[in-house]
């Protein structure tokens, strides 16, 4: 790599890692316990992807690539992972029942408004929305769900009004830290994809930004973001939907694929380092 690149390289990596460190120092992570994960996914990287083709990944060349010893290597690759796999399929089932509820018929008013369901009963129900879009997970697991994140409501009557047209976690830090690590973590595959083959098969990646905006315009601006970003959200499900083997199972082709779009609002005060 040049002197350039790397410095480019370095100043880029700053500017992710400012944000994510503050999070971290705000929720009492060492730097020591940010090195042993840093050092962690380092092993774990080289081995899954800087490997020789055609020979199995070794220690010896993982010590290399990382400039770790092979004895921190092997007590890395000794270290339990931390496991989200759980957390993730929550979060994506919940979504998917909350997105069908705004596209599938069924389920829609005359004026295309989503349905106030019953729990149970006289077609279409909350449960029978939950059985066709969420895989296996029980009924009440996304109920619960769903009212705890503020989703939805209950009324006296036990049907189920949709107040809100995305899965947005709002009472668990927990939660949204998941989010923090699944979003960041494709929008970052994006620029690497783009980085190395942006010019024969470039993935979107676009953003509309100025720097001398008064404070009386960005209230106007975050609502007019949310309405279209949203609108815009909601298009692109309802084609990916008809394409998804889960949502769609008369949908043919081959291989198993995860795509899809993401966006987020941005703003802070100007300074002049930036």
């Amino acid at each position: 790599m040049s002197n350039t690149a790397l410095q480019a390289l370095t100043a880029a990596v700053s500017r992710v890692l400012r944000p994510l460190i503050r999070i971290l120092l705000r929720h009492g992570v060492s730097y020591n316990t940010f090195a042993d994960i840093a050092k962690s996914l380092y092993v774990d990287v080289a081995m899954d992807e800087f490997g020789i083709k055609g020979r199995k990944p070794s220690v010896s060349r993982t010590s290399i690539i990382t400039g770790l010893t092979r004895k921190e290597v092997m007590r890395v690759r000794q270290n339990p992972k931390p496991e989200d796999r759980a957390v993730t399929e929550q979060y994506n089932r919940a979504a998917r029942v909350i997105s069908a509820w705004l596209r599938d018929a069924t389920f829609l008013t005359d004026d295309g408004q989503p349905q106030v369901l019953a729990l149970e009963g006289n077609e279409p129900t909350f449960a029978t929305l939950v059985r066709r879009h969420s895989g296996d997970m029980p009924t009440r697991a996304i109920l619960d769900e769903l009212l705890r994140v503020g989703a939805v409501v209950r009324d006296e009557n036990d049907c189920i009004h949709l107040v809100s047209h995305a899965y947005i976690p709002r009472s668990s830090e927990t939660d949204k830290l998941n989010i923090l690590g699944t979003d960041v973590g494709y929008l970052i595959n994006t620029i690497d994809h783009n980085l190395q083959h942006g010019q024969e098969v470039p993935r979107f990646q676009r953003k509309v930004a100025y720097d001398n905006l008064p404070d009386e315009a960005l209230p106007a601006f975050r609502t007019l973001t949310a309405e279209q970003a949203q609108v815009l959200l909601e298009h692109l499900d309802k084609w990916l939907s008809q394409h998804d083997r889960d949502s769609h199972p008369s949908a043919t082709g081959t291989g198993r694929n995860r795509a899809g779009v993401g966006i987020y609002y941005f703003e802070e005060p100007y300074r002049e380092e930036d």
